[in-house]
């Protein structure tokens, strides 16, 4: 009997876990990836009823049926254009990521690693020295690697600041992540006066930060987006910069349609409202 090929289109397999409400996580990358005609192939991580911002969750840990349900990935001889990962809960899970790369990745396949380990200065209550210390091995991995400000902080062992940061500081910080392994470094969430920054290093380029005006609040699943957005128009060829500034000004987009529907700030982005826009 003649097996079926699975593997003529684009793919990325994203790691990550998923909240029915709350928009955010493989949630708001499934849909992202897919408008920008690259399949996406999830692979839960653990599964919430509504995100960790919530006062109350249903929360089930996904981690003990992983491996089986990537072993029947391999059994269907899949291969991906990509593999990025997010929110990791454990350093067993971060172990499992290291063997699904190590067992999937072939020459045409990029590792986009977004390692989501904390904000405004501080780890996640749930993220451990331990798992720290194990993301930083994880990012060895990386081809495109996607820390936000506190995160570039914690790998780098540099001591975090709100805002302040000079350039020469950001793109010595960028160089200390590429030594790590990933070519391409995107620091991102840098507070610039009224706008956000995103440093943008490319082992033998010219540094550079990208600036986007500041519009409405933080809130929950930007960064899975921003991520997505990347990964996605690299897979496809497009060049770090280009995907970067796309990546900025959708979820700058995204942020202005929830701020005049007046959503809750627990509720993520209403990406849905311009979804169409981005191609």
């Amino acid at each position: 009997m003649a097996y079926a090929d699975h593997n003529h289109q684009k793919k990325i397999a994203v790691i990550n876990d998923f909240s029915g409400f709350g928009r955010c996580s493989l949630a708001v990358e499934l849909p992202v990836i897919s408008q920008l005609k690259v399949q996406c192939c999830p692979v839960p991580t653990s599964i919430f009823s509504n995100h960790t911002g919530f006062p109350h969750y249903f929360f089930d840990d996904y981690t003990d049926k992983m491996e089986a349900y990537i072993s029947h990935w391999k059994q269907l001889n899949l291969h991906f254009s990509g593999i990025l990962t997010g929110f990791l809960g454990s350093v067993h899970q971060m172990d499992i990521v290291r063997r699904f790369i190590q067992d999937f990745q072939d020459e045409h396949t990029l590792i986009i690693i977004d390692p989501v380990m904390g904000d405004n200065g501080k780890p996640y209550s749930t993220y451990t020295p331990d798992m720290c210390e194990a993301m930083k091995g994880l990012i060895s991995f990386a081809d495109v690697l996607i820390p936000n400000m506190t995160e570039a902080c914690i790998l780098t062992d540099t001591p975090y600041k709100a805002e302040g940061w000079k350039s020469r500081e950001l793109f010595e910080m960028a160089d200390k992540l590429s030594r790590s392994g990933a070519e391409k470094i995107v620091i991102s969430g840098v507070v610039i006066g009224q706008y956000i920054g995103n440093v943008v290093y490319e082992r033998g380029k010219e540094p550079c930060i990208l600036r986007t005006k500041r519009v409405g609040h933080t809130r929950s699943g930007t960064g899975d987006i921003f991520s997505a957005i990347i990964a996605a128009d690299c897979v496809n060829g497009a060049e770090l910069k280009a995907a970067v500034s796309k990546a900025a000004h959708f979820i700058q987009k995204c942020i202005a349609a929830t701020e005049k529907l007046d959503i809750p700030m627990t509720d993520g982005v209403c990406f849905e409202e311009v979804l169409h826009e981005l191609h």
